[in-house]
């Protein structure tokens, strides 16, 4: 019996294997654990945000000298303006002061600031902080640093399609390297390795379509306790994977 001819139906191939992929260019984190770890050391959970804050810095900067092209942060989700009035007032005045404060420090770094989500939702004070770090960052070559700040997936994907129809596209055209096009991360490499802390193993909405063949790591450390030997953790245990990319 004669086996049937097969069209191979190929549209976006990840990129990305090799033995020059045991090292991520692109990782990405799901900083979770705030409020647990404020209760575990019974502090009010604005100390547990705060603290979160602190952490980001020496990751970062550990970050930039191993080497990553580019380092996501899930600061902020959509989700998250369901807490209550303070606690969502809490986390964005935290991050925006962050914002603030750490861009000269970015600068000095070479670490250019990009921003995944929607901007215009965002109190007016914290929408200039952000485009300030991005105009001021621009010139940055050493890594990026990609804030995911009221953030979903999902409301990605669908801005991604409104912005293909807006410019004058026919849906009949769309396919992955379209649609691609036209997310947030469009000209970022997409994420070898997706941390998440704090002991669940979920991806909240996160980077749903970028995600598609990062490896995953879960990890029980609180955020505010996770540091650079935490990521170096993360990194050698991404190296020992074998990514096949469904070949």
């Amino acid at each position: 019996m004669t086996a049937p001819a097969v069209t191979r139906r190929i549209d976006a191939s990840p990129a990305g294997s090799g033995p020059q992929a045991r090292f991520p260019r692109h990782v990405a984190i799901i900083m979770d654990g705030n409020r647990r770890w404020a209760r575990a050391h019974g502090v009010p959970e604005a100390q547990g945000h705060a603290a979160g804050v602190e952490a980001i810095r020496p990751i970062v900067e550990h970050a930039a000298r191993r080497g990553l092209q580019v380092l996501t942060i899930y600061a902020f989700s959509r989700e998250n303006w369901r807490r209550s009035s303070a606690e969502v007032e809490t986390l964005i005045g935290l991050l925006d002061a962050t914002i603030r404060d750490e861009t000269p420090r970015l600068v000095e770094q070479g670490v250019r600031v990009r921003l995944a989500g929607r901007l215009d939702e965002l109190p007016a004070e914290t929408r200039a902080s952000i485009e300030q770090a991005i105009l001021v960052t621009a010139a940055g070559e050493r890594m990026t640093l990609n804030v995911a700040f009221n953030y979903s997936s999902r409301s990605e994907i669908v801005d991604a399609v409104r912005a293909f129809v807006a410019d004058g596209n026919d849906l009949a055209g769309l396919d992955e390297a379209a649609l691609s096009s036209y997310l947030y991360t469009a000209d970022l490499p997409d994420p070898d390795l997706l941390i998440r802390t704090g002991g669940d193993q979920r991806i909240s909405n996160f980077l749903l379509w970028q995600a598609a063949y990062a490896e995953l790591y879960f990890c029980d450390r609180y955020w505010p306790d996770f540091g650079p030997a935490d990521l170096d953790a993360a990194i050698t245990e991404f190296a020992r994977r074998a990514r096949r990319f469904g070949r």
